[in-house]
């Protein structure tokens, strides 16, 4: 079983990411159906097979998610999110950034409070910035291990932007000098 990171832990990952032949889940059969999707597996979809099969996927009993590329905009999945349990963002190489201000839309926008999972080509360098803008599981790259990964969280003591989960560090220090005085 493949594991991912989530809240800083490695854990066992229960999430099926149908990510190979797509095409085939929205064409029909010889027998004019679509084809069924497992009923008990937690499944994360692409956004296309979340418009087409949207109510097929929902009357399964496993989870459902859905997974955003890096050129689609969050706003497309923002009326169903009280439907998914995961929304994960694709990373389709290391240097392509645009998934960070999804994160970010998805949780100050949107309030997006489940899991926000990020997927593709993700690296251990990218782990303290990635939590930063709002993502709290990880899924790394098939040839990185998890586990020397976790230090990745710590390498920075201090931040001075705010981010997804904390104020600025300006701010911070006037919240503790009032409430010093208090």
């Amino acid at each position: 079983m493949a594991h991912l990171i989530k809240n800083r832990r490695v854990v066992p990952d229960t999430w099926q990411l149908l990510d190979r032949d797509v095409e085939r889940l929205l064409r029909t059969g010889e027998d004019g159906l679509l084809p069924d999707f497992p009923d008990e597996a937690n499944l994360i979809v692409p956004t296309s097979v979340w418009r087409i099969r949207r109510e097929d996927l929902l009357e399964r009993s496993g989870g459902t998610g859905v997974w955003l590329d890096s050129h689609e905009d969050p706003a497309a999945i923002a009326a169903d999110l009280p439907l998914l349990e995961v929304v994960a963002v694709n990373f389709p190489s290391f240097a392509d950034g645009r998934g960070y201000s999804i994160a970010r839309l998805l949780r100050e926008r949107y309030g997006w409070r489940r899991q926000l999972r990020a997927i593709g080509d993700v690296l251990r360098d990218q782990l303290f910035y990635l939590a930063r803008c709002g993502f709290d599981a990880f899924a790394l790259r098939a040839d990185r291990d998890p586990h020397e990964a976790l230090p990745a969280f710590e390498d920075f003591s201090e931040s001075y932007q705010a981010t997804a989960d904390r104020l600025p560090l300006f701010r911070r220090r006037l919240k503790d000098a009032e409430e010093q005085a208090a």
